[in-house]
């Protein structure tokens, strides 16, 4: 119960940090109006829209209003379509998921075995070039490697659909291009991790009582150095729907993703920070989930946070 509490109290700690930043940073961002209104519209119809939007009033009081609504379940309507923002992310969210939860389900798929593979043969050839391999899908950026992805297989070969939705064939290039950096960091921190795990005392006695070397690996090894991969997958999540904006951007993807650049280019406020807020929010049930079954994995984790 304690270990819940204090994720709890920390989680809503984190949210409000990240609606102060996202709220005041959006104040300085610009004048959304002279988005919204042509440009050679008079200072007096300006005036009348940022009253009317609650822009003419102290940064405070809106601070203040804003934070009301929160509590209130009211985070605002669009400056330009006067819709809800939650109902305009909700439309959206669903091509989102369909984007992230693939990619990381394909990155746990690929990530675990290439680090197994590579932390039972150290300093290998299949080592280094499996560690070189994953050391370049984390260094090239996601919008150079979709873009790489549409000329070769979309220009080049016209294999693979370069953008939009529709069938499965779309899927396959935004999927590896988001799954691509995450397959590395699972990767190299399950190699890792199970190296430090095999050169512990206990795996060295289990490998003396004769057990096959797969099940050392698989039933003693590998559970404990899952830990922090499972730490690790959690965080997976936040950063591919947050890596999810480059890549529906490059693959025309209709994703919630679009929507925030749009709201960041439009100067939307209330989308901005709804969109932003529900990453966050995203990010930390997928930490108390992490946190659930790091418990499960090592009920002493448990016993020390308590």
């Amino acid at each position: 119960m304690t270990i819940v509490l204090q994720r709890s109290i920390r989680a809503a700690l984190t949210l409000w940090i990240v609606v102060t930043v996202v709220f005041i940073a959006t104040r300085m961002s610009g004048d959304p109006t002279y988005h919204i209104l042509p440009p050679n519209t008079p200072e007096v119809k300006r005036e009348v829209l940022r009253q009317q939007l609650g822009l003419d009033r102290p940064l405070v009081v809106q601070y203040v209003d804003y934070l009301s609504g929160l509590a209130h379940g009211d985070f605002g309507r669009s400056f330009f379509s006067g819709r809800m923002v939650t109902e305009m992310y909700l439309e959206r969210l669903p091509a989102t998921l369909n984007l992230a939860l693939p990619s990381l389900l394909l990155a746990i798929l690929i990530g675990l075995p290439i680090g197994t593979i590579a932390a039972v043969k150290p300093n290998s050839p299949v080592d280094r070039g499996l560690m070189a391999l994953t050391f370049v899908g984390q260094a090239v950026p996601n919008f150079v490697l979709g873009i790489v992805f549409i000329l070769i297989f979309s220009l080049t070969l016209r294999l693979l659909p370069s953008g939009g939705t529709g069938s499965w064939p779309h899927y396959i290039l935004p999927v590896l291009t988001l799954g691509i950096a995450s397959i590395a960091s699972i990767s190299r921190l399950t190699r890792s991790s199970l190296l430090d795990v095999l050169g512990q005392d206990y795996i060295r006695f289990v490998r003396a009582k004769g057990l096959p070397p797969s099940k050392v690996i698989i039933k003693h090894a590998l559970r404990n150095a899952l830990l922090p991969v499972l730490t690790v997958i959690g965080l997976q999540v936040g950063t591919l729907i947050g890596g999810a904006v480059v890549v529906e951007v490059v693959f025309a993807w209709p994703g919630a993703g679009r929507l925030l650049v749009a709201a960041v280019m439009q100067r939307d406020f209330p989308m901005l920070q709804f969109g932003v807020l529900a990453v966050a929010a995203t990010v930390i049930i997928a930490n108390v989930f992490v946190d659930v079954g790091c418990g499960l994995l090592d009920p002493g984790i448990q016993a020390r946070a308590s």
